[in-house]
This record gives C-alpha cells, structure tokens and sequence, in this order.
C-alpha cells in the first residue's frame, strides 16, 4: 500500500467505538460477517409447490416435509435422510437438490455435485420411489447433469460427457440418443460456456408434453478459440482450456433436433441458412407437435418466435420485434393451454410491458401500460384469466405484486409494503409466499392468499434485527441530484450514528453500473454489513446509479449503446462532484469500488475522473471490451471490427496515464468470466506509464473469488485495510 501508516490501521482497526462518539452500541467486525455470520439472515430453504396448490415441500432438519400453505401445519415426511441409503452400502446420501417427477410418484435426488462454471454442474443422481421407498443410482457410467422426469415419471433424461441419455426407470435399461459429443467441440443437451454465462440456461433439453419426443440443442464448438487457465497447487500445474468466444470472433454454430422416443428417429429443424445467428430460448407449445424456438440475429437487435413442426422440421414465425437498440431475452414466452394465444413481453413501447397474441402472432392487447417497467413476469392462472407481475410503478427502487386481467382490466395491487417483493405462487394460484425487504429491514417472509392476505409469518428475522439494533446500524437513506446534463441520478447514502454535520467526512462509493442492473434498491442488500462497519469508523457510503442501469425505461437504459461505460463513467464523476460539493464531505477524500462491471467503472472513474477519486479498488475488471465475451458485448456495442472507436475510447486500458489516486487492483487467477488477462495487461499499462498500484491475486478463485480456505475474509481485510489506510488519514475529529 502506497504510504500507509501501519500503527494509525492498527489502532482504528481494533480502537473502541467511543473514539468516534456515543451511539455506538457494539464495533462490528470482519469475523462477525465473514467467519461467525452473526449478521446472516433467515430464509425459507428450497421449496415447491405441490400439485394440489394446498402444500408445499421443502427440505428441513434432514427431511423433506410437506406443510399446508394455509395454516402453515406440518402434514408428512416425504422422506428422511437415513432412509436414502443405497442398496449395499452403509451410509445414507448427503442431498444437495430435489426434483418430483410430475406425478409426485418419484423424486430425483443430487449429491456429490461439483460444480462446472456459474450455473452447471455435474452430480451422482438417485431416483427414490415413494410408494416401495426404494432408492437406486440412476447410472452406474459416471456423474450425470441436468436429469430430468419424463411427464408421466417413467423416464429420466440427463447428459454425460457432451451426450444425452435416457434411462427407463422401469426395465432400468439405459441408452444413448447422441453419440459424437466431445469436450470443447460438440455439445448436446447443455450449453456451451457463452450460452450459460449470458443466455441464463444450462439445460439444453426439453421433453415433449407428452413424453414422446425430446427437443435438444447440438452446439458445435469447434471453430470457437480456447482460453487457458493455470490451476495451481501441484508439481507442474495443470492448464484448463475452455472454448471462449469473445468480441468479434466466432461463435459455435446450433442446430435445434428432435429425438422421437418410439421411430428412434432425430430429426432437425429448419432454423435458417444462416449460421452467425443464436437461439436463447426453445419451448414446447401445449401442443406436442409444435416446438417454439426463439431466433435471433447476432447483432440481438432482431428476434423471431419459429413454430416448428416436430415431424417435419418445417418452421413459420409468429413473432417478429426489431430494435433499434438491442432486444432482452427472457423467459416470458407462456403459451396459454387453450393452444391458441401466447403471452409475451417487450420494451416495444419504450417500457417493458406484457402482451397476449394469437398463435399466429397477431397482437390480441397490451395488458400493461405505463411509464414503469415490468421487472417480473409471475405467471397467469387461467382458469380465472389473471396476470401476475412485479413492477416498479411506484418508483425505480420498489418492485410491487400486482395482479391484472388478461384484458389489461382491473389491475390491483397485492403487496402491501414498499420496497422489495420477491413472490412465489402455488400452482393453483391461491397462495403465494412473499419475500419482502426494504433498505433497513431485513427479509420477512410471509404466506399471503392470492388476494395479498397475510396468512402467516414464516421468519421475521427477528433476531437479526435484534442484532442490528445491537450494534448500532444507521439507516441507509435516498437521495436524488440532478447532474450537468440535467439527468436526475438515484442514490443511497449511509453515514455515521454519530454523524456530525460541522464536519468533513470521507467518502466510499460503491459502483455496478452496467446495462440495466441496479444497485440503489429498496432492499435488503448484500454487502449492508461490512458497510455499517466502515460507516461505523467515519466514512460515509454511497452508490449511485448512472444513465444505463434499469427499471426506468428502454431509453434511459439502452442510451449507453455503442458507448458502453462512457456515460455511466461521466455520471459516477458527476456524482462525485455532487458529493465533494455538500458541506459535510471532504472532496479529497472521495473513493470507489466495485466488482466485475463496477471493477471496470471503478478503473474509469479513477483515469478518466482522476481528479476527482483519490483511490480505487477493482475487483475483476474488465479493462479492455475487446477481451470480453461476444454475446454480452456485441449486445451494447457490436463487433470491435464494427465499433473500434467505442471499444478503445470507453476501456481504462487505453487511459492508465491519466491515474492519479491510490489503486488496489484484485483477480482471481481461475476466472473463467473476467479473465486475469484483464488485469494483467492492465498491469503492463500502468508500468509502461511508471504508475504505482497495489496488487491481489486469488489463486484458483473464479470470479466470486471464494475459492480455499478464508478466501473471503482475507479478501474483505485486503479490501477494508487499503479503505482505511486511504481514506481515514487524518480524519478530523
């Protein structure tokens, strides 16, 4: 660290709260979050509704136990752990994760899951039968991914090594429907690493409603570059290759194919001539003939919904949207079970809103409306033609439950606190657990009737609160400014209990900023605690969210396009110069940080905004959109081949020179998303121009940087030394 006094760290570090005045009950420590989770919350675990709309399941106390939604009473164990013990051994299976079969007959069951990147793993899985209460591996040829029931529960579909398998429970035969799938060149039934990280999907495979046929991507990755890792800790160090599409470079060509279960015949479907294109999303109608695939161009300003006959492979669209700017993939496409209409949502109007259409694509109604967006598209109960959604009508930071007729008639407001709603429904729709928070409040989650009813209370997080008020928390308060360009900025501030307007305190503000993420909230939000802990040493907290961030409009959000990062820089510098001007802050003293996007932000505001930032830490930046993958990208900016000027001018890489403040630069070496090679280029800039820096690397640790033992206090000590050794030098007291 660049000039830091060690016994002036020391003496705040481990000083007593009375130093910075009354108020103070208890100092809150690195060890409490990280190590003793004295400040962790209470949630409901992993649950599902069962068919019946009256019960729930949820895995508890080594038992999966079905309680009724209503009373909250305690009805039956499914089974316990001690029952699942495999014919010939002694000890029963440790269960990561659950899944029915759709007649609640047969649950499958994970354990020993390892996982692959951000959203996939592998697992050794068991099929339990409910009625006998047996339990069997589903396969003896190694770990498995992605099994999935058949509709009527006889079957379980899974992939192994690239290849897609099918076991029938039954006659316990199994067998192979692809069979040239290879490791980084042809994958079927999952993803390839781009789709996962970007799309939000791992598993590649959909069973027909009917249970006849199965519907699976085939990625060809071959003309895909790899990326090299190095994983540490033995002799010679191994090297993992991973197919690594980023900017401006190829892409594994898809084909979409139907495997049908009784001809044993694989047939394709008619996407396009063209290869440079993506499919994020394929679904089966109600119809089992008919398969939805969405196609979109590689620009992902062009979307089609394809209605693909499963027989013949023959495809015509029911759906074409062009953007200007780019088009969100999600997974709202519902396809109502009287087989003849759809819902969907757009941004067409310029806010993000749901619409129902016929089969054949034409637009029945709009059923919101609004200058809000629609943050969550719930589901419909269609026996009584309602829409379920969250939104943020009231304001940016809120999400809200409402629920609307199909018409766009009678919308109603179901949840009845500000802040943030977070809704589950029953499959029958007549109840819906509810997690809510706001920004001083930690979740309370509730059991609510369809109409908004509070039924019961299944945690309060009452002791938690107990705890917080233990320890002195201060509230955590928006604000608004209005910057140079006359945009009015959101944001939150947390300052000392023993806040003292007289006198001039530093600042740390936290930054994501990328494209239509948020991190002024009305929540409860990760990283709350280890910010009451600095607040609690006399600095002020603060984040802001810039031009391009989300749930205020297509415009707002998608102005950054083809410029990504230099608005969002210009607003954080704005927000700095807002906060350096109010009498209580001293404009010398005024940090940044933030992780991944806000790594990136961070690195900017601190070269392009260098006289106004006077330190920095950046957790795995991206330092250059040239090393960055090409489906999120190209999304905000095309190709480099297309757009160089808006990927050179808007990366720190190229603006090193300009750095004036103190820099902690941190990067787990294993990052598979944000690569090591970010920083460590980065690194060569800042030498080439005779800049100074701090340095921390995480062998081994992906982009969560959690990877050994203590990982994450030792990062958060890194991180909470450099804050104080650079923004509490000679704090006015």
């Amino acid at each position: 660290m660049n000039k830091i006094n060690i016994l002036f760290i020391i003496v705040v570090l481990f000083t007593e709260s009375f130093v910075y005045g009354q108020g103070i009950q208890k100092d809150i420590t690195l060890e409490d979050i990280f190590s003793n989770r004295k400040f962790s919350t209470a949630r409901i675990g992993d649950y599902i509704s069962m068919n019946d709309g009256e019960h729930y399941c949820v895995w508890e106390n080594d038992s999966l136990n079905i309680f009724d939604y209503k009373t909250g009473s305690y009805k039956k164990t499914v089974v316990t752990t001690s029952q699942l013990t495999p014919p010939g051994d002694t000890i029963p299976i440790s269960i990561d994760k659950f899944y029915f079969s759709q007649d609640e007959g047969r649950i499958l069951l994970t354990t020993e899951t390892e996982k692959i990147y951000r959203r996939s793993t592998k697992s050794n899985y068991y099929i339990y039968d409910i009625g006998s209460k047996d339990i069997s591996p589903l396969s003896d040829g190694g770990k498995q991914r992605l099994a999935t029931f058949s509709p009527d529960g006889s079957k379980v579909a899974f992939v192994r090594n690239n290849n897609i398998f099918i076991k029938d429970i039954n006659s316990k035969v199994e067998y192979a429907i692809t069979f040239d799938g290879l490791y980084n060149n042809i994958v079927y039934g999952a993803t390839d690493w781009v789709y996962e990280e970007e799309f939000g999907f791992t598993k590649a495979f959909f069973w027909s409603p009917d249970g006849s046929q199965i519907a699976f991507y085939r990625f060809d990755e071959t003309n895909v570059k790899e990326f090299q890792m190095t994983i540490w800790g033995k002799l010679y160090p191994e090297v993992q290759k991973l197919k690594y599409p980023k900017a401006g470079e190829e892409n594994s060509i898809i084909n979409i194919l139907i495997y049908n279960l009784k001809t044993k015949i694989t047939t394709e479907m008619d996407i396009g001539n063209e290869t440079d294109i993506y499919i994020p999303r394929v679904k089966w109608t109600n119809n089992a003939n008919n398969l939805a695939i969405q196609w979109m161009n590689r620009h992902q300003n062009e979307l089609k919904i394809l209605l693909a006959n499963s027989e013949t492979g023959e495809t015509q669209s029911i759906y074409h949207e062009t953007n200007k700017y780019y088009i969100n993939i999600t997974n709202n496409l519902t396809f109502l079970k009287n087989d003849e209409d759809f819902i969907f949502t757009s941004e067409m109007d310029g806010y993000n809103h749901i619409y129902l259409y016929d089969i054949d694509g034409n637009l029945i109604n709009q059923i919101t409306y609004g200058n809000y967006d629609i943050s969550k598209f719930i589901g419909v109960n269609e026996s009584k033609g309602l829409v379920y959604y969250t939104s943020s009508e009231s304001s940016p930071i809120n999400r809200e439950l409402y629920v609307i007729k199909l018409d766009g008639t009678g919308k109603k407001l179901l949840s009845k606190n500000l802040g943030n709603n977070s809704v589950k429904f029953s499959k029958n729709y007549k109840y819906f657990i509810n997690t809510y928070s706001n920004a001083n409040t930690p979740p309370l989650v509730t059991i609510n009737s369809s109409k908004g009813k509070q039924l019961r209370i299944i945690t309060d997080n009452s002791n938690l609160n107990e705890t917080i008020d233990n320890f002195g928390f201060c509230d955590k308060k928006f604000f608004q400014f209005r910057t140079s360009d006359d945009v009015e900025l959101n944001g939150w501030m947390i300052k000392p209990s023993n806040f003292d307007p007289s006198k001039k305190y530093p600042i740390l503000m936290y930054v994501y900023g990328g494209p239509g993420s948020q991190t002024v909230r009305n929540s409860w939000g990760r990283g709350s605690t280890w910010y009451q802990m600095l607040a609690q040493k006399g600095i002020i907290i603060v984040s802001v969210d810039n031009r391009g961030t989300g749930a205020r409009g297509e415009e707002f959000k998608k102005m950054t396009y083809l410029q990504l990062g230099k608005y969002e820089t210009i607003d954080q510098i704005e927000a700095a110069k807002y906060l350096g001007s109010l009498d209580y802050v001293d404009a010398n003293r005024i940090g940044i940080w933030g992780w991944s996007y806000g790594g990136y932000m961070t690195l900017s505001c601190l070269t392009k905004g260098a006289n106004y930032f006077s330190m920095g830490i950046a957790v795995a930046p991206v330092t250059t959109w040239r090393y960055y993958d090409n489906i999120y990208t190209e999304r905000f900016m095309q190709t480099p081949q297309e757009n160089p000027n808006g990927f050179d001018d808007n990366s720190p890489i190229n603006h090193v020179e300009k750095l004036k403040g103190n820099l902690l630069l941190i990067h787990g070496t294993a990052d598979d998303n944000v690569h090591v090679q970010n920083s460590i280029d980065f690194i060569s800039a800042m030498v080439s121009a005779n800049k100074p820096f701090d340095m921390q690397l995480y062998p081994n640790s992906n982009h969560g940087i959690y990877t050994g033992k203590n990982t994450t206090l030792h990062l958060y000590t890194r991180m909470t030394g450099f804050i104080y050794g650079n923004l509490l030098k000679n704090f006015d007291e």
